[in-house]
């Protein structure tokens, strides 16, 4: 029996386990892939508060070694079910193990959806980036792209024109889906070029990102664009489907829960960007992870 499950070892989970150690519980955190989530693919981080510069690797290597030294076991392996019998909770994995526990924890991020272009994995932190918040700054006095239609992408470009030199804005419609206040707003700045009704089609570049080819979906001629980076807002995918009979989600497939972190059900709590929120971040799947453990701890104390 462990008190704690926690399903996912980024940033949010591994904080959980952290907490949850240092609470005096007993906590697993199972991970399908590998430690650290999305994060590990940035090259440097310089958003944290605190640590002025540090790799994603190296920060989610850091959170690691440092739950693993307070007692959290992790076991590389994705929970397939969740049976919720009261006052115990027993995890299938994919493997076919079943782990008994008192509370679970639900931090299974969410991934940010790809293009699916050749190179495009390559490329990634090498100037295409899915986070303009993060990386942006890197990309200072320089010529970049957003591809998105919607609030993120039209924030990501709003944001990335007042530190770069041009943005442009490609879009497959002729019309945004996100707030027309700020596609009224980038209409209105010097800088920043609206390619509607086109699609990125290609990635140029030997070791770095240095140009993009644009097709057009009206008449199919191509546009090569030098950019520095490509910032693809074009969503997220939450991975939450084998918890949707047990907990309430929301209609993008997000676990719906508050700050609190508290679920739909008893003693089953989330962290991280699979669950409801406005903003996904180190900060915010950090603060999650330590509120969901604490949450967590407090339901064991009670039973």
């Amino acid at each position: 029996m462990t008190d704690i499950i926690i399903i996912g070892a980024g940033t949010a989970g591994l904080t959980a386990g952290i907490y949850a150690a240092r609470a005096g519980k007993s906590a697993l955190i199972l991970e399908a892939t590998a430690y650290g989530g999305q994060i590990i693919n940035t090259p440097d981080i310089e958003n944290y508060p605190g640590i002025a510069h540090i790799s994603g690797f190296d920060f989610a290597q850091n959170l690691y070694d440092q739950a693993v030294a307070l007692g959290v076991r992790v076991v590389f392996e994705g929970a397939a079910k969740i049976a919720d019998g009261g006052s115990v909770k027993t995890v299938t994995t994919t493997g076919g193990r079943l782990y008994e526990c008192r509370a679970v924890i639900l931090a299974t991020g969410a991934k940010n959806r790809h293009l699916g272009l050749a190179r495009e994995e390559e490329l990634i932190g090498k100037g295409v980036s899915y986070c303009a918040t993060c990386d942006g700054m890197f990309f200072r006095g320089k010529d970049v792209a957003v591809n998105g239609g919607g609030n993120t992408a039209l924030g990501d470009a709003l944001y990335l024109a007042g530190i770069c030199r041009k943005v442009y804005v490609i879009h497959r419609r002729d019309t945004f889906r996100g707030a027309q206040t700020d596609a009224e707003k980038l209409a209105k700045l010097d800088n920043v070029e609206f390619v509607l009704n086109s699609t990125v089609t290609a990635l140029h570049g030997e070791s770095r990102l240095e140009s993009i080819d644009v097709t057009s979906k009206t008449d199919g001629s191509v546009r090569e664009i030098p950019v520095s980076a490509l910032f693809v807002a074009i969503g997220q995918a939450p991975d939450n489907g084998a918890f949707a009979d047990l907990i309430q989600l929301d209609n993008r497939g997000y676990i719906q829960a508050g700050e609190n972190c508290r679920t739909s059900r008893e003693g089953i709590f989330t962290a991280g960007d699979c669950r409801t929120k406005a903003l996904r971040q180190l900060t915010t799947a950090a603060a999650d992870g330590a509120m969901a453990a604490t949450a967590a701890c407090e339901y064991i104390d009670r039973l």
